[in-house]
């Protein structure tokens, strides 16, 4: 009994954590966004097997609580020992401020946190050493903030999953890591999004009353600290328990196989999702993923790519017409769902410039998204090649002179800009389309009265029109042809934009209104145009980069990746809608071909106009990657896992046929090999040829 008092601390923490984590169950099971009904048996799945990975999780990340506890004692402080060990620990401290550690060697702000941490180490243990009659009390603060740490932890995460899933739908992905990566936005978006003032004031007032209590339950560790003997058998009591626990865990993991998503993911336990996410952003295809013999692959591929050559999708795209080199303008949306737009059905009249410009071109109405992130998108129109597993190719090492829409303008004469509202820095896109040759027209290179409005993700979409405008006029006057690519920020959380455009205030946080703005700023941006000189000469490319969500009761819900997209040049190309399944990735080559282009191509893409357009389009994850052809979703996961779903309509009244929208996904009966192989084909040649650096821009 006395034995397991001396445990409370990992006791009643480990009870905390487990609370927390049955509460928040609760919560995202009752959420508006777990679109799902669930059985008694998969309710006894999420709860239980969730209950048992949570306890072992918490074992893992107690680790720290150990350590701390592990070294509590008053021998330390005994002559000449205390002095000994502070004399150490000084010596480290002014080792690492010398600047000549390994730390800062090792680079980054390393050095820094080492230095912070020794210093505070440093300091308390000088404060026990020297004040022993007030070392009792010393200890105890210092315990009940490792406590209070704890339970802040706890709390902080509880609520940091809930808002993940209110936006994504899903535990901790690969995004939660990324957003560690650009703070200075993710922050900011945070601030601007949610009333964080009262959230966390509230979070450290409920935390301070549960640590009060925890405390009081387990301050028996520190009033009677534990013998050497005892330290040794808690420490192989805890070290039996954490080998368990590392067993436990991803064996635990392996168990998320159920048919519904959302079981596996309310199943899951976020903080080892997001451990998975952070080692493993990379994803490679050929270690994770079913495979087919290089030369069938690439054959299959020349099924579906005609004219191919070899190990690769090197081919000659030639016209029978004279290149026309009119300037183009590709303008990517911002998180632009097609059930945004009337003609898909919104009755809410939030795109009214762009559902009459619709009108007036040529709609593709059966388009679908690479990805879920702007990433994805960039990638699909800038290199038009399926969505590869793991990180997009914008955010790898090897994203440089690569085969890209800007080198076919570059090799036609053309100047190549990419003009973003926001901090290019973000998600790496500088460093992307620098490194393929684009000049990049961003925040940073606008002046202070160019500016009338910003949010942390940038400039308003009317200001960055009015930049675009001066960009083309100062390029329309070289006499050159100019691609200019255009991503807009407003249509993004936290939704703000100037008051007083639209009839949505611009600090209601509303994302009708921010999809109502963003309408608003392309109708200035085309109002504006259309006074230019260069305006009749001009293709007018507009695309969705991603839906706004992506969360369903499927991996791949297929109304989670329909998107608008459109091709307007009054004159040139007639209004009309082109009702063909297709991919993000075609939209360029079309393009290329609406222009007569003659050029050496690698695209995956193709010019869906033409006779030998086989119907199909790929949409994935950053690991579930998904073919949809002939009605059916094939889906690729890792562990050569595959899921195929048959595509049943769901019509809904009052839209057109082309437009309609949603799909139950009904698992086959049995398995259409023919599809997994056109999926596999797909995915592996992709992998395969960014692999070996095959889709370089000077390597025909």
């Amino acid at each position: 009994m006395f034995f397991t008092k001396k445990l409370a601390p990992f006791i009643n923490l480990t009870l905390f954590y487990v609370a927390i984590s049955l509460i928040l169950r609760i919560v995202l099971v009752f959420h508006p966004i777990t679109q799902s009904s669930f059985s008694g048996l998969e309710i006894l799945k999420i709860f239980s097997f969730g209950l048992v990975s949570d306890v072992f999780v918490f074992i893992l990340a107690s680790g720290f609580l150990w350590l701390y506890l592990i070294f509590v004692s008053n021998g330390k402080y005994q002559k000449p020992f205390g002095y000994i060990h502070l004399g150490l620990l000084v010596a480290l401290f002014l080792y690492i401020l010398s600047g000549k550690s390994v730390l800062t060697e090792y680079g980054g702000g390393l050095a820094k946190v080492g230095l912070i941490f020794v210093g505070i180490k440093t300091f308390l243990f000088a404060l026990l050493l020297f004040l022993p009659q007030k070392r009792d009390k010393i200890r105890y603060w210092l315990f009940s903030f490792v406590i209070f740490l704890y339970v802040v932890a706890i709390l902080q995460n509880a609520i940091s999953e809930f808002f993940f899933w209110n936006e994504f739908g899903v535990k901790y992905n690969f995004i939660a890591v990324n957003y560690l990566v650009y703070t200075n936005e993710v922050i900011g978006n945070i601030m601007e999004s949610y009333p964080v003032v009262p959230i966390f004031g509230t979070l450290f007032i409920v935390a301070g009353i549960i640590s009060y209590f925890i405390i009081k339950k387990s301050k028996i560790y520190i009033e009677k600290i534990p013998s050497v003997f005892e330290k040794i058998q808690i420490s192989i009591l805890y070290f039996l328990f954490f080998g368990l626990s590392l067993w436990a865990v991803p064996n635990l993991a392996k168990a998320e196989n159920d048919t519904n998503v959302f079981t596996n993911e309310l199943q899951a336990n976020g903080v080892y999702r997001f451990y998975l996410a952070f080692v493993n952003s990379e994803l490679d295809y050929f270690k994770f993923y079913k495979t087919l013999p290089e030369k069938e692959a690439f054959a299959l591929l020349k099924n579906q790519i005609p004219n191919i050559k070899g190990f690769s999708t090197a081919r000659t795209i030639q016209s029978d017409s004279t290149e026309i080199h009119k300037n183009v303008v590709l303008i990517t949306i911002e998180s632009y769902s097609a059930d945004f737009m009337k003609m898909y059905g919104n009755k809410d009249n939030i795109t009214p410039f762009l559902d009459d410009l619709a009108s007036k071109s040529l709609v593709f109405t059966n388009l679908y998204a690479s990805g879920n992130r702007t990433v994805r998108g960039l990638e699909a129109v800038t290199l038009c090649l399926p969505p590869t597993a793991g990180e997009s190719v914008v955010k790898r090492k090897d994203n440089k002179e690569k085969f890209s829409t800007g080198s076919v303008f570059k090799s036609k004469g053309y100047q190549v800009k990419y003009l973003y509202g926001g901090d290019a820095f973000f998600d790496n896109m500088e460093d992307f389309f620098s490194g393929n040759g684009y000049e990049i027209v961003d925040k940073k290179t606008m002046k202070p009265e160019e500016i009338t409005f910003a949010n942390i993700w940038g400039v308003c979409d009317e200001d960055m029109a009015n930049k675009a405008i001066q960009t083309m006029n100062a390029e329309a006057q070289t006499g050159k042809p100019f691609f200019n690519h255009w991503m807009t920020v407003s249509n993004h959380r936290p939704f703000t934009y100037p008051n007083n455009k639209i009839d949505i205030p611009g600090d209601a946080k509303s994302r009708k209104g921010g999809v109502k703005y963003t309408d608003y700023a392309l109708g200035k941006f085309f109002e504006m145009a259309q006074k230019q000189p260069w305006f009749k000469n001009t293709v007018f490319v507009i695309v969705a980069d991603h839906c706004a969500s992506s969360a369903g009761k499927t991996e791949l819900p297929m109304d989670k990746y329909r998107i608008p997209a459109m091709i307007y040049s009054p004159g040139f190309i007639e209004p009309q809608h082109y009702s063909q399944l297709m991919s993000q990735i075609d939209l360029m080559p079309t393009l290329f071909g609406l222009l007569n282009f003659n050029y050496q191509s690698k695209f995956f893409g193709q010019d869906v106009m033409k006779a030998n357009y086989k119907p199909r389009a790929l949409i994935a994850t950053y690991q579930d990657l998904g073919l949809i052809k002939d009605n059916v979703l094939t889906i690729l996961s890792p562990k050569q896992q595959v899921k195929q779903y048959e595509l049943i309509l769901k019509p809904k009244e009052g839209i057109e046929t082309d437009f309609q929208l949603y799909y139950d996904e009904k698992p086959l009966k049995k398995q259409r090999v023919d599809l997994v192989n056109d999926a596999i084909s797909f995915y592996q040649t992709a992998s395969d040829i960014l692999k070996n650096r095959k889709y370089q821009n000077n390597s025909f």
